[in-house]
């Protein structure tokens, strides 16, 4: 059963479409929807919001990893400090059940609508969906069944794993292929999350995918990142913010997990803001500082309070180093370089009160905004690009600037409180153009700047994922007593730990590919 959960169709879901005639014949309820008149348009938004609300999923490791967030909370040392603590094998394989769980939804989705002309844009968006699914899988673990995911209708129970190269090889032609299927002059997908089911928005969001997939390859196979880099800015990527592919969350179900993390209260109080970040937009004067930092009112109590707004002036924020607890020894955050001391009195005492937190009016609503691919993201991309020397329309210094004053004025889309205005964004863009007196030069300023992007917008795993494959910001590693990585920085995930006696054979196999084997120091192919 655990090899369906993964692999194949939810037998309760799926039974009319899936089961033998024998099963059929006994256990079919004549007052249920069958296949043939299953509308395949509900897979989507359960495929979309799965797919972004990882809760977390992406929180735990990447976040603290990258230095977007610190924490001194044992919970977090995953990601901080790299140790394991609680429940630090479920979230290793986390995002492994994430890819899955989405692909099995998208993959029958696509054979219910494969051939059928009312269906042709709701299966084209499902293949462009799929592409996305398994990129965010494959970056995170390495080698992942591709070709034989989904095939349990033909027996296969145990698929083997593909190789990270060959799953990129079919992702960017099967992502051409399906934004050629796209035809506005057709049915449009009915409960799409991204988009409303708008077709021309849909094939810019395919167009920019092309790029974040070819771009991921610019070290291990840079003539085949030169090749489709170029052939999705022909295409035609994001054009303003506007373009942004994101889900605002459904307040009256506190869907919204990434946020629901921030909301339960040992996260509310321990989660801060890492002192590199802080430190990254406070030395530049970037104005998203006061727009997603606050220090909480004095005092356990307030640093604790949910409805207590914080103070968002920039000149007080302070950034949590990471690698640091609060359990009185050398790693103590109180003994740490610098410590402000904590804020409060008496019996109401907040040690870490000093530091910025995220805005609770920006992180913390039910209804909070998940971003799935962003025009800053895509202008920086083409920033890069450009910078290589590849043919792409605009200069670099522009797709820069672009990325800039679009991750700026993006904030707003999070929550009114957190809007910087185009004026003072393009001041400040203009203020800080692009490096171009040698490549690497521009590579570090446009990958520091796409780590700011991901991370104001608590998109953690593509924070990760860039950082892994630009090496930018040069981040110091945490040297924590304990740690599993020899005070390295995560550079994968470690596969989902049922796979060794669900799929033993092809799980070992992959692991002897990978390069480090199936630890957290492993890296996946491209990540050279």
């Amino acid at each position: 059963m655990k090899r369906l959960s993964i692999y194949g169709l939810s037998l309760l879901l799926f039974c009319a479409a899936g089961c033998t005639d024998k099963f059929d014949e006994i256990n079919t309820d004549p007052t249920q929807a069958s296949e043939s008149v299953w509308d395949p348009n509900y897979f989507l938004p359960n495929a979309q919001m799965q797919y972004i609300n990882l809760g977390y999923g992406s929180i735990i490791y990447q976040s603290l990893a990258t230095q977007v967030l610190a924490s001194t909370f044992y919970y977090y040392g995953n990601g901080d400090k790299y140790v394991n603590t609680q429940n630090s094998t479920s979230y290793q394989g986390s995002i492994f059940g994430t890819t899955y769980s989405v692909g099995r939804l998208l993959a029958e989705m696509m054979r219910l609508t494969k051939d059928k002309e009312q269906y042709a844009n709701l299966y084209n968006v499902g293949r462009i969906m799929q592409v996305m699914n398994f990129q965010q899988g494959t970056d995170t673990y390495g080698d992942l069944p591709y070709t034989e995911a989904f095939k349990i209708r033909d027996g296969v129970q145990t698929p083997k794993y593909d190789t990270q190269q060959s799953i990129y090889a079919a992702l960017l032609p099967e992502l051409e292929s399906a934004i050629n299927g796209l035809d506005a002059t057709k049915l449009k997908p009915t409960g799409d999350l991204f988009y409303g089911g708008d077709i021309a928005k849909w094939k810019k969001f395919g167009y920019s995918l092309m790029l974040r997939v070819a771009m991921r390859l610019t070290k291990v196979d840079p003539a085949t990142a030169k090749t489709w880099a170029e052939k999705a800015a022909a295409g035609g990527t994001f054009a303003s913010i506007d373009d942004n592919a994101k889900i605002v969350a459904d307040a009256n179900n506190a869907n919204s997990a990434i946020y629901g993390v921030y909301q339960v209260a040992d996260d509310y109080r321990e989660l801060r803001f890492s002192k590199t970040f802080i430190d990254a937009l406070k030395t530049a004067g970037d104005p998203r500082l006061s727009a997603i930092a606050e220090v909480p009112a004095a005092g356990a109590a307030a640093n604790a309070n949910q409805s207590l707004v914080g103070n968002n002036s920039a000149a007080i924020q302070m950034g949590l180093p990471n690698g640091y607890d609060l359990i009185g020894g050398a790693t103590d955050i109180k003994k740490a370089p610098g410590y402000p001391g904590p804020t409060g009195t008496g019996n109401d005492i907040a040690p870490l009160g000093n530091y910025s937190r995220p805005r609770i009016s920006v992180y913390l609503k039910r209804n909070g905004t998940l971003f799935v691919l962003t025009y800053p993201e895509i202008e920086l991309l083409l920033a890069e690009a450009k910078a290589r020397g590849w043919n792409v329309p605009g200069t670099a210094a522009d797709h820069y600037k672009n990325g800039i004053v679009g991750g700026m004025t993006t904030m707003g889309q999070l929550d009114a409180t957190a809007d910087i205005s185009a004026a003072t964004a393009t001041a400040y863009a203009t203020a800080h153009p692009l490096t171009t007196t040698s490549l690497e030069a521009s590579l570090k300023d446009i990958n520091t700047q796409y780590w700011i992007v991901t991370g104001s917008e608590f998109n953690f795993m593509e924070n990760w994922h860039n950082w892994r494959r630009s090496g930018y910001p040069q981040l110091t590693p945490v040297k924590y007593p304990g740690n599993v990585t020899g005070g390295t920085i995560p550079r994968r995930m470690i596969y989902l730990s049922t796979e060794i006696i669900n799929n033993g054979a092809s799980y070992k196999e992959a692991v002897n590919r990978l390069n480090g084997g199936d630890l957290l120091t492993g890296r996946v192919w491209w990540d050279k």
